[in-house]
């Protein structure tokens, strides 16, 4: 009987209701869409506004500059948030931002001048991207650990709530190209296009807005009145490991974002439809988030991410030898989404982890912050993608105006679709071997655990 008192049966932790993980899974799927839609924004301002491909990747460069302010206080913003409705789930509504000025970046004045354009792409993509979908980036994990209060319940949203974007945005990579065949060939006809995507996933988005409420302090209570630009500064002083995180996000959005397939399946394939034949391969990468939860329990989320980066760079391998073998092209997606799965989808359970080796030092758990500097890094990686495409193809020669685009151009798009992503997913591998954090967590985790305990204890007396 006192070895059951001192001794008790754990608790066991409830999972996530199958209706609540939808409809929190749903605004990935909204904002992963958003995302994808930029990376088809190069080709609309060469190709249909005929723009040049250096000045569109310049702008989308120079946005980044900006992006490095608005994310550091998006971050404190939400930290120091204390409302009725919670701390992050205020943030939620920026999705109707998002996607308002997404529509707008495509209503661009055809007959404008370039100057015109240029101001007009800018001041949207900072909009979309700066702002709200900042905000919407530093938001999210503060909004997980207040409306869910389990590892296990964590485990679920990363995994199996995964599935849910995924889905939405293989439906959109099936639905964008052959659409966009027949759509895109005039300014109007983007713009249809776009508000094909934007008006349902908008909806769609702000589902988890209404249905779930934050319930779970997290023993923070009153950690948004404290939290202050020192604190941030601290926590990008003391917490490296958060860079090796943001480094392995800033890797994958610039390669998905950076748009190069569209530009090799028109020009090196010859089809741009046949874009939504490796979006249907995809399928295949759905079962890894059912596989997930169960290797999780054997292996840590760093392991498991970097062996996703070693598949991404044999994905780049494939796709060097594959040229328009559309056999070789279908592997190479299926191990390009292999690969990118576990640093975009477990990448919230590494900023718990971050959260709480802040805890553990003496800083304040700051989800936010750290939300928003992984966030930055996703957005920088976007941008510079979407960026460097342009400069780079323009460089090697490439005009929109041309029918046949010369040897140099063609060369540097199979370079950007297969070798340079190939190296960057070594680098980071190489990197991601310093984050040790996982082999102390637990006992970090049972030190903070004690530590509130005995806080509570000298409050309460």
């Amino acid at each position: 009987m006192n070895e059951e008192i001192n001794n008790p049966a754990p608790v066991k932790e409830k999972g996530v209701p199958f209706g609540k993980l939808i409809a929190w899974s749903l605004r990935g799927g909204s904002t992963g869409v958003a995302m994808m839609i930029l990376g088809y924004l190069t080709i609309f301002a060469v190709k249909t506004m005929r723009m040049p491909a250096a000045l569109v990747g310049g702008l989308l460069l120079a946005s980044k500059f900006i992006d490095g302010i608005t994310d550091l206080f998006a971050g404190l913003i939400i930290d120091r948030t204390n409302t009725k409705m919670g701390r992050g789930r205020p943030y939620e509504l920026c999705v109707i931002g998002m996607w308002l000025t997404t529509v707008l970046m495509f209503m661009m004045p055809e007959s404008a001048t370039m100057v015109v354009k240029s101001i007009w792409i800018l001041v949207m993509y900072l909009f979309s991207n700066s702002i709200f979908y900042t905000f919407l980036n530093a938001n999210s994990t503060v909004y997980m650990v207040r409306a869910f209060s389990s590892q296990k319940e964590y485990v679920q949203l990363s995994t199996y709530g995964g599935v849910v974007p995924m889905l939405i945005v293989l439906i959109f990579n099936v639905l964008f190209p052959t659409l966009m065949g027949t759509m895109a060939t005039s300014q109007g006809g983007w713009v249809k296009l776009v508000l094909i995507f934007a008006v349902p996933l908008t909806v769609l988005g702000m589902l988890r807005f209404f249905v779930i409420k934050e319930t779970n302090n997290v023993d923070v209570s009153a950690e948004g009145d404290k939290v202050n630009l020192k604190e941030v500064f601290q926590l990008l002083k003391k917490n490296r490991y958060i860079y090796i995180i943001a480094l392995a996000s800033l890797v994958i959005n610039l390669l998905t974002n950076m748009g190069t397939g569209v530009f090799y399946f028109t020009e090196i394939v010859g089809n741009v439809k046949l874009m939504s034949v490796l979006a249907v391969s995809q399928v295949i990468v759905l079962p890894l988030m059912f596989i997930f939860p169960q290797m999780l329990k054997k292996m840590s989320v760093a392991k498991l991410v970097r062996i996703g980066l070693l598949v991404g760079a044999a994905a780049g391998i494939v796709n060097f030898f594959a040229g328009s073998n559309m056999i070789l092209l279908v592997i190479g997606a299926i191990l390009t989404g292999a690969g990118a799965v576990p640093v975009t989808m477990l990448a919230a359970l590494m900023i718990i982890e971050c959260a709480d080796y802040n805890e553990h030092i003496g800083l304040s758990r700051m989800e936010g912050s750290l939300g928003a500097v992984n966030g930055f890094a996703s957005k920088v990686g976007a941008g510079i993608g979407a960026g460097i495409l342009g400069i780079l193809i323009g460089l090697a020669g490439y005009d929109g105006n041309l029918a046949v685009q010369p040897d140099s151009a063609i060369t540097m798009i199979r370079l950007l679709y297969s070798l340079i992503p190939a190296a960057l997913n070594v680098v980071v591998y190489l990197v991601f071997r310093l984050y040790n954090l996982d082999k102390n967590i637990s006992q970090i985790r049972a030190e903070n655990e004690a530590r509130r305990t005995e806080a509570e204890a000298k409050h309460e007396a």
